[in-house]
């Protein structure tokens, strides 16, 4: 995002460009694109194809509006910084709406979908207006257009892939100062391992190799196949992280089994050893063995057995009742 600081915000701009230049494709001379501008705009004779072309037809609209002079700018801008004139404000976005659609040409060759590029750029040019300060000697095209820049930059490294790589602060952090650090650390002689980077930018080694990895990777369609000569695709090997139908059933059916099994075991057992079931055994925060001595006036000792020999009568009892079950792996902890 732009700062108030112009030079900062041109810097910024300018680093997020050279990225996006190097990872995806590189642009073409701005005079080449002004070109393109020139041959997509629609001429009087052209006008029957408009309603077949969303982008035609916004090129219509747009060129409907003339930019504004120094003086008349200045008057909107204070008009609309001073009593917040929505008119005004009207005038300035729509004044600028082409160099918009100029500036979304230059990162056509990155993102080909020219009018979502025009979309974000719009929104940053709503933001530059917002923000504008006619004091300050500056032209609102000249400011508008970074913010214009980094809402459309912000917008292709979004989306550029399906899987986003900078998904966090300290990430997009890596991802806009990679290669501007490692050039800095490899031009001084010292060879730029993640764990230098990561400690001259302030963030984790595994932020690092995680952005490292990205960008070196490339999306995969799960609709693709494995190989040229190969029927199976993706999406075939994936497994599922969701149990069966069929597993989920037999497991509720297995508890349901379970907890008769144990009520039924525990109905014939003596108070003293429910107790000992219920409140040491199966409990999430058991007794000690000296606690339930205490509610019996007996010792520590003489519990120790009693459990010892509950844990043996819970074996034999669920062993015979699970005689006729086959194919249940299970263990009765002591």
């Amino acid at each position: 995002m732009p700062r108030e600081n112009n030079s900062e915000s041109w810097e910024q701009v300018q680093d997020e460009g050279e990225l996006i230049q190097e990872l995806l494709a590189p642009k073409e001379e701005e005079e080449e694109e002004s070109k393109e501008i020139a041959a997509m705009e629609p001429a009087s004779d052209q006008l029957g194809l408009v309603r077949y072309d969303p982008l035609r037809h916004y090129l219509l609209e747009v060129s409907k509006y003339e930019p504004l002079s120094y003086e008349e700018e200045q008057r909107l801008a204070r008009l609309f910084r001073d009593k917040q004139d929505l008119n005004a404000a009207r005038r300035l976005v729509t004044s600028n709406l082409k160099l918009v659609v100029k500036i979304a040409f230059l990162y056509n060759k990155v993102y080909s979908n020219l009018m979502d590029l025009i979309q974000e750029g719009n929104i940053g040019l709503l933001q530059a207006v917002k923000k504008f300060d006619p004091d300050r000697g500056t032209r609102l095209p000249t400011y508008a257009s970074w913010w214009i820049k980094a809402y459309i930059i912000k917008f292709i490294l979004d989306n550029f892939r399906i899987v986003r790589v900078g998904t966090t602060n300290d990430r997009r952090k890596i991802l806009l100062n990679l290669r501007k650090e490692r050039q800095r650390l490899e031009g001084q002689g010292i060879t730029a391992t993640p764990q230098m980077i990561a400690e001259a930018l302030a963030v984790s080694e595994e932020d690092v190799i995680a952005v490292e990895n990205s960008i070196r990777a490339h999306d995969i369609s799960l609709d693709e196949k494995i190989s040229e000569d190969s029927n199976t695709y993706y999406l075939e090997t994936l497994a599922s992280t969701e149990e069966l139908i069929d597993e989920k059933l037999a497991a509720g059916e297995l508890k349901e089994f379970i907890d008769t099994k144990f009520q039924e075991f525990a109905a014939t057992l003596s108070k003293k050893d429910q107790i000992i079931l219920k409140e040491r055994l199966i409990a999430e925060e058991p007794l000690t063995l000296q606690a339930i001595a205490d509610k019996f006036g007996v010792t520590r000792e003489a519990i120790r057995v009693s459990e010892k020999k509950l844990v043996e009568k819970i074996k034999a009892y669920m062993k015979k009742a699970f005689q006729d079950v086959r194919e249940v792996d299970f263990q009765l902890a002591e």
